[in-house]
């Protein structure tokens, strides 16, 4: 399939930081096919970050309490500041959009390097203020900035050359940001961007999906913690993977949350949603490895993974058996009910793990589960089975139509004929002289006695049949 081109201009109302890291090929073999063939970094190797920084026009949209462009500036000011003291570190600045206003004619080639490397300690201030300088003009030529930044590295022997990109927007020149990857990768560089999205809709991810991994900023506190990954992925290369094993002892469990937490304070560090990248292998994630984790899968029920540790400047596996299947309960197309729901319990426990829609699908981890379903009277199936990957179909009676008809107000029940057994089902509505219920297939007794009637002696009992899809009326009076 030929790349995808990108020409979507994005509305005010929606707001895009894309923060694409691609790393060069020092530090990686040239045919990588996912993180977990990297090379540890040598305590000698030096990280060059090159931020590519937009400065495009439509910078100055609103975003939260500011425009876009005032709030960049700020949040990269603060991240900078965290880096000027961090070893071995080198900083570049690349802006676009900077040099010619969009109207009339679009500059596709309005990209220029603005600070060459240096170390982070004598750049930092230096980008900050030259980031500062500059007012959003022109257009947004991201293809061509990506393309133009190999020649921004010196050459290096012992160098990791990263690329930053932080923009507002999508591709507007006609350039193509995914040929210009798969171009970079032939030619030994590995690309992993980061795209970061506020507002937008979620077929975005699909669109960057020959790019990268998408990220929901929502805040300025969101765009600091994403910044912050990038920088411990950059500098420690530590990052993680859950795979969620199923029967087989195979990753292909996916689409639930997973939750991390700091295993000594309870803290919630991270929440994400699993997810199988384009080739079905779980993707990747960049966790602080400073931090001891407690992960829950919120299957049903949710699986428990405690004191995980990251190794870092590795590519780290954490495996999690979480093998599911299907479970369902349906009645005949022509039921009268319109909806009703059932109770799932693991099989011997009064704990509830979820309450179910009659007609819907569901996952659970595989195992046997005791089932109550809502109806008149409920009915209670115990030690049923889901298997892996498979659907286990509970089906159900049509429940038939009960009309009863007082004559005035009273005190009455509803028993189902269970043998030598009257069971309870239902007590009827004191403050109605009529009502209508909808019962299982069986035979029944209604006991009715009228408030103007305070004698046991005066009591009415009324048995009757119940039939699938038929209404069924009496008189208790």
């Amino acid at each position: 399939m030929p790349p995808l081109k990108l020409r979507i201009h994005i509305p005010a109302i929606c707001y895009l930081l894309l923060v694409t890291c691609i790393c060069f090929a020092q530090g990686y073999e040239k045919d990588n096919k996912d993180f977990s063939t990297r090379k540890n970094i040598d305590a000698n190797t030096t990280t060059r970050i090159l931020f590519i920084f937009d400065d495009s026009f439509s910078m100055f949209g609103r975003w939260g309490n500011g425009n876009k462009i005032d709030v960049s500036k700020k949040l990269m000011g603060e991240f900078l500041d965290s880096l000027k003291n961090t070893p071995k570190l080198e900083l570049a600045l690349r802006c676009y959009g900077h040099q010619t206003p969009f109207r009339p004619n679009r500059n596709c080639k309005d990209s220029k390097l603005e600070v060459p490397f240096d170390v982070a300690l004598t750049n930092c201030k230096k980008i900050k203020d030259r980031i500062n300088q500059l007012q959003p003009t022109g257009t947004t030529p991201i293809a061509y900035s990506l393309g133009e930044s190999t020649n921004d590295f010196p050459l290096c022997e012992n160098c990791r050359n990263i690329v930053v990109l932080i923009t507002d927007g999508i591709e507007e020149c006609d350039g193509d940001p995914c040929a210009v990857s798969l171009a970079l990768q032939k030619k030994g560089v590995f690309l992993r961007p980061f795209i970061i999205g506020v507002g937008l809709d979620v077929k975005f991810a699909d669109v960057f999906g020959c790019m990268g991994k998408f990220y929901d900023v929502s805040n300025e506190a969101n765009f600091k913690n994403v910044m912050k990954l990038v920088f411990i992925e950059a500098i420690t290369q530590t990052t993680a993977q859950v795979n969620l094993n199923d029967t087989y002892k195979k990753p292909s469990e996916t689409d639930v949350t997973m939750t991390f937490y700091n295993q000594k304070t309870g803290e919630i560090m991270y929440n994400y949603l699993h997810t199988l990248n384009h080739r079905g292998n779980p993707d990747t994630l960049v966790l602080d490895p400073e931090v001891t984790y407690k992960m829950v899968v919120h299957t049903i029920p949710p699986q428990v993974k405690e004191n995980i540790v990251l190794q870092k400047g590795k590519h780290n596996i954490i495996p999690l058996d979480a093998p599911q299947g299907y479970l369902t309960v349906q009645t005949e197309e022509t039921s009268v009910y319109k909806s009703l729901s059932f109770i799932v319990r693991k099989s011997g426990e009064l704990h509830t793990l979820n309450v179910q829609e009659v007609g819907l699908s569901e996952k659970y981890i595989t195992g046997k589960f005791d089932l109550e379903i809502l109806t008149l009277p409920r009915i209670k199936l115990q030690n049923i089975e889901v298997k892996q990957s498979s659907t286990n179909t509970i089906k159900i009676p049509s429940a038939g139509t009960f009309s009863v008809n007082k004559g005035g107000l009273g005190y009455g029940s509803i028993y189902l004929e269970n043998g030598k057994k009257l069971e309870w089902v239902c007590n009827l509505n004191e403050t109605q002289q009529a009502e209508v219920f909808y019962l299982q297939p069986g035979n029944y007794r209604a006991e009715f006695r009228l408030k103007t009637q305070p004698e046991s002696e005066k009591s009415v009992e009324k048995k009757f049949t119940i039939e699938s899809n038929k209404t069924t009326q009496i008189n208790v009076f």
